[in-house]
């Protein structure tokens, strides 16, 4: 099945805001969480083709994440030191209310020409919820609070006064102004589940989905767009994969080898631990990470089972695969950041690009 998705398919990047690297292995990963390394870096994604950024959101410290800077404070400084990269806001409803939230991020859009995006993480560190004093609720209810946590960004933005009564949340004739510039900011999601996908197909721009075969992600992609049409709503979907480009497939399976050979297995089994509240916590028991094998979660969002690991060309076409049955993102990760993410975008993208045109997509 292919489906129609004319735009140029985007990409974004997880910016490391937070110490570790994106792989739970003990492999030197060349990276750096501090200011003036992700300066550099968001300048060149959008110099080499990159769209966005996604900065990411830990509030304590765990599998090599010592140290995080926020996620929201971390976005606007990478928006003022670029010129057209959009950056992706990580907010976690518990620890954030949507009115601090709302009135945030329209000031950010004010400022940076509308280049700020949202993205709403329903949550799966349980730990974490416990060390800052939050309420651990369970899965279907983490994803009941996001839905309206988003309702209320929507209707802080939209309307001249807003007015909600839920489980969670409640306003009364609340005004904000200045309202953040239009287009108003995308917000986006994360999940594989049941809750997740029809939370998107209710409310979200985006749904951002752990990594997988194209044949798994396209039946999320059915799912949820079947979903959004009764709803008469549209989202976009982004894939989560973490790339090794090299000039020869051996040399990129090589180093993936070498990640798998030298994983802290007592970190992933932490990891793994953990996820789980996540994954199998959904009913249907088809959450993120519900179906991940140790080796999958050496790389934290299931990014090796997008196989975007090989030489440029076959990366490229891999990608193509992914638009052709609906994928509008690749969110991608690296070993080495800043090297690899100039390689990908200087020797990749346009290979995607060329494909694209000579296809029709």
């Amino acid at each position: 099945m292919t489906t129609s998705n004319s735009s140029p398919i985007q990409f974004a990047y997880w910016v490391p805001n937070v110490s570790g690297g994106l792989v739970i292995s003990k492999i030197e990963q060349r990276t750096n969480w501090e200011h003036l390394y992700n300066r550099q870096l968001a300048q060149t994604a959008e110099n080499v083709g990159f769209d966005y950024a996604l900065t990411q959101i830990r509030f304590t410290a765990g599998y090599g994440a010592e140290n995080q800077h926020e996620s929201v404070t971390f976005s606007q400084y990478l928006l003022s030191v670029t010129e057209r990269l959009k950056v992706i806001a990580a907010l976690l409803p518990g620890p954030w209310n949507p009115v601090l939230a709302a009135k945030q991020i329209a000031t950010i859009s004010k400022l940076y020409n509308a280049r700020i995006a949202v993205n709403v993480v329903s949550g799966w560190f349980r730990s974490e919820f416990k060390a800052i004093g939050e309420p651990w609720l369970d899965h279907e209810e983490r994803y009941l609070r996001s839905e309206e946590f988003i309702r209320c960004l929507q209707g802080i933005w939209s309307q001249p006064a807003f007015n909600f009564s839920g489980d969670f949340y409640r306003f009364r004739d609340y005004v904000l102004k200045p309202k953040p510039l239009e287009p108003f900011p995308e917000i986006f999601q994360g999940g594989s589940s049941r809750a997740a996908r029809d939370m998107a197909s209710r409310v979200s721009d985006w749904y951002f989905t752990n990594g997988g075969s194209v044949e798994y992600i396209q039946k999320q992609i059915e799912d949820i767009r079947t979903k959004a049409q009764l709803n008469d709503h549209q989202v976009k979907i982004g894939v989560n994969g973490f790339a090794i480009a090299r000039d020869s497939e051996q040399e990129a399976n090589a180093v993936l080898q070498d990640i798998l050979d030298h994983s802290d297995i007592d970190a992933v089994k932490g990891f793994h631990h953990e996820v789980q509240n996540a994954g199998n916590a959904s009913p249907e028991k088809e959450g993120n990470w519900a179906k991940s094998t140790l080796e999958d979660l050496v790389q934290y969002n299931d990014g090796f089972k997008t196989n975007l690991i090989g030489t440029p060309l076959q990366i490229a076409q891999r990608i193509i695969e992914y638009k052709k049955v609906g994928v509008n993102l690749m969110l991608l990760g690296f070993l080495h950041v800043q090297e690899e993410l100039e390689y990908f975008g200087k020797n990749v993208i346009p290979l995607v690009r060329q494909l694209e045109n000579e296809l029709g997509l």
